[in-house]
């Protein structure tokens, strides 16, 4: 079933759809993706075998709202768009997986909104202040890119930034985003939503972190915030890098499964 919530503060639209039968388990996607993703790669017909399963769109991506203004883009809207769709499904508390910057929106309802999550997972997922961290996973001049070239200019630069062509999948992902829209969240994303070393301590949210061994910020980041965190564990990906952090799904699906057991037991 495919639906469309509204943030109670700003009014921006969210898309999401959900399916499966079973606990609730609410999938996030990362920057420049959509909640197509999930399904392309194949975790959706996985998970919904055992769960009930919600995926979204973020604010800016897919079919929800694509708003210009850098404002549009706070965590603290982030996490309403989240509570507008759980609200709307009538599913609370979930199981959260998260990539990449879906990780990061997880750890902040762990850290503000504990009470929606039964768990959380984070794929390739970061914690502290992302400075810089935008041109470093695709190309330094990314806001020029998008602002002045488009779409196409942006994924062309960031193949030339790390050395090879963007296959033709993730291509096609990015090329229906708004490319303004897409900077105004980037922007926003390097300037703020990060949690402090405080904020992390005090996460209770039974938490399963994984990274690429090839990724290396976030790597080091997940396992720093294992140590850090009372209930998580943290598990590599071997020989993956941030990109390809998601590609191996029967791994990733089965530490999920492993863990939400562990925890249930």
């Amino acid at each position: 079933m495919r639906s469309e919530a509204t943030n109670p503060i700003d009014g921006t639209p969210i898309a999401w759809e959900v399916d499966g039968d079973g606990p609730p388990l609410l999938l996030v996607h990362g920057s420049g993706l959509s909640r197509g993703s999930w399904r392309g790669l194949g975790y959706l017909r996985d998970l919904e075998r055992d769960f009930t399963v919600v995926a979204l769109d973020l604010r800016g991506h897919g079919r929800s709202g694509k708003p210009h203004d850098v404002a549009s883009y706070s965590m603290q809207l982030h996490r309403a768009d989240v509570g507008a769709v759980l609200d709307a499904a009538g599913l609370s508390p979930v199981h959260y997986v998260g990539y990449s910057f879906g990780a990061r929106i997880g750890l902040s309802l762990a850290a503000h909104e504990p009470s929606r999550l039964r768990t959380l997972t984070t794929i390739g997922g970061s914690w502290a202040p992302m400075n810089g961290n935008i041109g470093a996973t695709f190309t330094p001049d990314w806001h020029e890119a998008l602002t002045t070239g488009g779409m196409e200019a942006f994924v062309d630069r960031w193949g030339e930034t790390i050395g090879h062509r963007i296959d033709p999948a993730t291509r096609q992902a990015f090329a229906t985003n708004d490319p303004l829209a897409l900077a105004a969240f980037f922007t926003a994303a390097e300037t703020g939503g990060g949690l402090t070393a405080e904020q992390l301590d005090s996460v209770r949210v039974p938490t399963l972190l994984l990274a690429g061994t090839r990724d290396v910020a976030r790597h080091r980041e997940s396992q720093d915030a294992a140590r850090r965190m009372p209930e998580a564990a943290f598990f590599e990906l071997v020989g993956q890098d941030h990109a390809s952090s998601l590609a191996p799904v029967d791994q990733v699906t089965d530490l999920l499964r492993t863990y939400l057991e562990a925890v249930d037991a």
